[in-house]
């Protein structure tokens, strides 16, 4: 169905190929996942099966690429969408219409469909998505994960015969991305589409794919083949495939029911030996306060009646379904909403009352879509001005961003980034000014396992050093490696507040991998259970 045959693709003014010689087939009704970490080509890869790549971005393509006997040079993409539907990194950036239902109308409407057939096709994807309440919705009234479903839903009334998805459940939580890709494997098993889906949360779709397509990116050759052999060899890997390579598991599991059944063995072993507490870092001074917070959006109830402190040198999980009140919580602190009833102080002063110096000194804020942040023409023009505004000395700003994703070509315009990458210039804006409180909403969204890392590294230093960090997130896997108290909304209200392992292990929904794979005792993640069974090593 998919047909890369010896393709390369080099960006204008670039220095190197993007991709080199990709050669792969994808054979109708297969889930086909790329992996590969940030910026290695995998946005690049899924453009090309609609033809934006290089008919939009520019570019030399060399090759060819086809889709159900179509070459994507022959046919422009507008005459591929009954065939090829594409749902980007950035769903909003893809609406065309207002409100909910007539966005899932809207490509029907381009191709010509008849009406009973629009209004039927409509009907099946808000049942398959769950998007019934929202249908009359504002889209600018949705939360990112909503906007990420009705993204797909309209991509999906089409009715083409392959799905190209990148990063679909990146801003959803886990119920709705275990509801969504759900409905992709449906999809795929019983109407025998063809889903080329590139996503950096492994552990959410690994087991679902039949083949995997690595792209490692500096122009080595992409490897394809079934999931657990591309995977063994792989710097892209879940946590319990990281688990199995520890382990020395043979065949490496691709799921937590096939972790359990292999790990029987590794429970009984770490037995001796308890988890280790995250007490909750409360003994610094107190940062931010929000006292009967209410927020609504016109009928819309977001927060009622939050209570909350975060101190310094904390780093607080903040958690909770699609809409539950997190984004509008954030937005409080950084000042961008007033309360309307309550009140929020950030160092004793109240945001949404200071001047725009003053609060980025205080508090920083990268929202979900951080490109509201980046408006010049350059990486390092970007950069500049961040030093500039907040008074840095000159290269600061640069420095954070070689922290957590290095190598990004300073001559880059951000909107040409991947989304990691533009996510990292993001981050690195705010931390430069090293404000008191740093919040960040779904700040791993488009990060790949290393680049987390780096993140994870850099959050825990901001708490060593004092700082105090709120950060937003459906990723329970970056909870469980930093976070010190974890607080849930649910309907705008705090449901648990606590230490972050209490918290998030007892929950079916909100539980790492490790911990499920281990339960009942408490492990969080692979790092723990390296340092247990090197204890017990020397124990014997």
């Amino acid at each position: 169905m998919i047909r890369f045959d010896q393709v390369s693709f080099t960006y204008p003014d670039a220095a190197a190929p993007t991709l080199v010689e990709v050669d792969f087939t994808v054979p109708e009704g297969e889930l086909c996942l790329v992996v590969g970490e940030t910026g290695s080509g995998k946005s690049t890869l899924l453009r090309a099966v609609n033809g934006l790549v290089p008919r939009f971005s520019g570019g030399l393509l060399t090759g060819v690429v086809s889709v159900g006997g179509r070459s994507t040079a022959q046919v422009p993409p507008r005459e591929l969408a009954d065939v090829v539907g594409m749902v980007g990194q950035d769903p909003a950036a893809g609406f065309v219409t207002d409100v909910v239902e007539d966005e899932l109308a809207h490509v029907m409407e381009n191709l010509g469909v008849a009406p009973d057939v629009m209004r039927r096709r409509v009907e099946d994807v808000l049942d398959l998505l769950g998007l019934h309440d929202l249908r009359s919705r504002p889209l600018s009234t949705l939360s990112g994960g909503q906007q990420q479903r009705v993204a797909i839903g309209a991509v999906l009334t089409a009715g083409p015969r392959v799905l190209v998805l990148d990063e679909p459940t990146s801003a959803l939580d886990p119920a709705a991305a275990e509801e969504v890709l759900a409905a992709i494997t449906r999809l795929v098993h019983d109407l025998g589409i063809t889903v080329l889906m590139a996503e950096h949360r492994l552990e959410r779709v690994v087991q679902y794919a039949d083949s995997v397509v690595f792209v490692p990116g500096d122009g080595a050759p992409v490897v394809i083949g079934d999931p657990s052999g591309v995977l063994a060899g792989s710097t892209v890997v879940p946590p319990v495939i990281e688990l199995g390579r520890l382990a020395g598991w043979s065949p490496l599991p691709l799921s937590v029911r096939d972790a359990r059944r292999a790990a029987a063995g590794l429970r009984e072993r770490l037995l001796p030996l308890r988890p280790p507490t995250t007490p909750v870092a409360t003994d610094g001074g107190l940062v931010a306060e929000v006292c009967g917070l209410h927020a609504t959006y016109g009928s819309v109830v977001a927060l009622d009646g939050i209570d909350l402190e975060v101190h310094a040198g904390e780093v607080m999980a903040l958690m909770g379904r699609n809409g539950a009140g997190k984004s509008t919580l954030l937005n409080h602190l950084v000042g961008l909403r007033a309360p309307q009833r309550g009140a929020v102080r950030v160092l004793g002063a109240e945001p949404h009352r200071q001047s725009a110096r003053e609060v980025i000194r205080a508090a920083g804020l990268v929202p979900q879509d951080n490109g509201v942040l980046l408006y010049h023409d350059t990486v390092a023009a970007e950069c500049v001005a961040a030093d500039r505004d907040a008074d840095l000395a000159p290269g600061t700003t640069r420095a954070v961003l070689d922290r957590l994703v290095p190598g990004v070509d300073q001559r880059a315009h951000p909107r040409d980034l991947s989304e990691g990458q533009r996510l990292a210039l993001a981050l690195a804006i705010v931390l430069g000014a090293e404000p008191a409180l740093v919040l960040l909403d779904e700040p791993t969204r488009g990060l790949d396992y290393a680049a987390k890392q780096r993140l994870i590294t850099m959050l825990r230093t901001l708490a060593a050093e004092g700082r105090a960090v709120v950060l937003a997130t459906h990723d329970v896997e970056v909870v469980a490696a930093v976070a010190h108290r974890a607080v849930v909304l649910a309907d705008g209200e705090v449901v648990a507040d606590g230490d972050a392992r209490d918290v998030v292990v007892h929950s079916p929904v909100f539980a790492p991998q490790i911990a499920k794979v281990l339960a009942p005792e408490t492990w969080m993640n692979v790092d723990e259970v390296r340092e247990a069974l090197a204890a017990l090593e020397e124990r014997s």
